[in-house]
């Protein structure tokens, strides 16, 4: 059979699915000039499919154009498709950037924090999910026995990864039935959500091919565990020098780390409208599953919404100290969740935000609460821009309508499907 190499770019936007539009690879030079075409409305369209509302209508032209530093391009040697693939940018047709493009709205909170600091952001993601090709066993969690039953997924997904460009770190079978975590490298500002992205597209990508699913949806069941995405972070100065530290500071944070810090813990219930941006994520988030319930800061704590990681012997303390983001998982764009947690973090350099002292209030129950919180965030306007923040909230709002009624169980199996 005659096949002509296809090649698509792709978004990852408010329902932290990545879409996009395919086109011959012969056409790539030009492509990476002008893109392919996109409409306003394509943002709104929901984890489930529908558009259940939207402020742009029909109207609008867009375009969705490659970035160069952000090409997947692996083929697996199985005789199928190649995953030939670029992340990109939604600009006007004047090439301007698009009030609504998540990318973009990463890379102003980071010039942002350049701006205030002079500091450039290093991040890595976590990634928990659930694999359908090996079967639960009792008493598997961290096992060598579960480790050893999922076959080849493991090498197959760390040689993706490694094709497509990320470094890959671990790979584990984790606590729940059939659950296991992957983590690459970290990355320098945009590069490390474009990972993150990466990271989910390449293991469904090495399931799909062994007949099975690799599931990112933030729980299965309601008595179930969870599958988080959790955010490390941490500050390198124009020289490279890592910053976040100071052995005198509090926890150990330098007081430009502190402060930063201070604003994620301030404005973590209208955060958690972005980073844990489906129903089921507040099933996750409950008392006794390993996952925050309560604004806190704690030192090697995973009950808290940031922790101060451990740093290992034998390294440089500086360059391995870090601060990790728990409220997060995959029903959010990498990049909306990332950039949320830069803009929290500059306000909290402006405002000069002190770190809390205990315990901070709990989180919010539900995501009507954390949209609510959102909504009220004076901050959040500027963070997104006002066009932004109304196609969010009515987004998400949507998403609510969508699932009235339904009980818990046919909550999780609806995410479970498309995620």
């Amino acid at each position: 059979m005659n096949r002509e190499p296809l090649i698509m770019v792709c978004t990852c936007e408010m329902a932290g699915r990545v879409r996009g539009k395919g086109f011959p690879a012969v056409d790539l030079p030009s492509r990476m000039r002008r893109g392919v075409g996109w409409v306003p409305t394509n943002t709104m369209i929901s984890a489930f499919g529908p558009i259940y509302a939207t402020p742009f209508g029909t109207g609008g032209d867009l375009i969705l154009v490659p970035d160069a530093a952000a090409e997947v391009n692996v083929d697996f040697g199985d005789g199928g498709a190649t995953e030939h693939f670029f992340l990109g940018d939604i600009r006007e047709l004047d090439g301007t950037a698009w009030a609504c493009c998540p990318r973009d709205f990463l890379r102003r909170g980071l010039a942002a924090l350049k701006a205030e600091t002079g500091l450039e952001l290093v991040s890595a993601f976590e990634h928990e999910f659930v694999y359908t090709g090996v079967e639960d066993a009792p008493g598997a969690a961290y096992s060598l026995d579960a480790y050893r039953r999922q076959g080849v997924f493991g090498e197959a997904l760390i040689a993706a990864l490694r094709a497509a460009g990320t470094e890959p770190d671990s790979f584990m079978a984790e606590y729940g039935a059939r659950q296991f975590e992957v983590v690459v490298d970290p990355a320098l500002g945009v590069a490390a959500a474009d990972r993150a992205v990466i990271v989910r597209e390449m293991a469904r990508a090495v399931a799909q091919r062994m007949g099975h699913r690799a599931i990112f949806s933030p729980i299965l069941e309601p008595t179930g565990t969870g599958n988080g995405v959790h955010i490390h972070f941490s500050f390198r100065d124009a020289e490279g020098r890592p910053v976040m530290h100071d052995p005198a500071g509090p926890q150990g944070l330098s007081a430009v780390a502190a402060k930063f810090v201070g604003g994620v813990m301030h404005h973590l219930p209208a955060l958690c409208a972005i980073t844990a941006p489906s129903t089921v994520s507040y099933i996750r988030m409950r008392p006794n599953r390993w996952a925050p319930t309560h604004a806190t800061l704690a030192s090697q704590d995973r009950g808290a919404s940031l922790r101060v990681c451990p740093v290992l012997p034998g390294g440089d303390v500086a360059k391995q100290f870090n601060v990790e983001y728990r409220c997060a998982d995959a029903a959010a764009s990498p990049y909306l969740a990332l950039g949320a947690l830069v803009w929290a973090g500059v306000d909290g350099i402006r405002q000069n935000r002190a770190l809390p002292a205990g315990d901070g209030p709990p989180l919010p129950a539900s995501l009507a609460a954390a949209l609510d919180a959102l909504e009220a965030t004076r901050e959040a306007a500027e963070w997104f821009g006002a066009a932004h923040l109304q196609a969010y909230l009515m987004h998400k709002t949507g998403e609510l309508t969508s699932l009235a009624g339904l009980d818990e169980h046919e909550q999780c199996d609806r995410y479970a499907a498309t995620y």
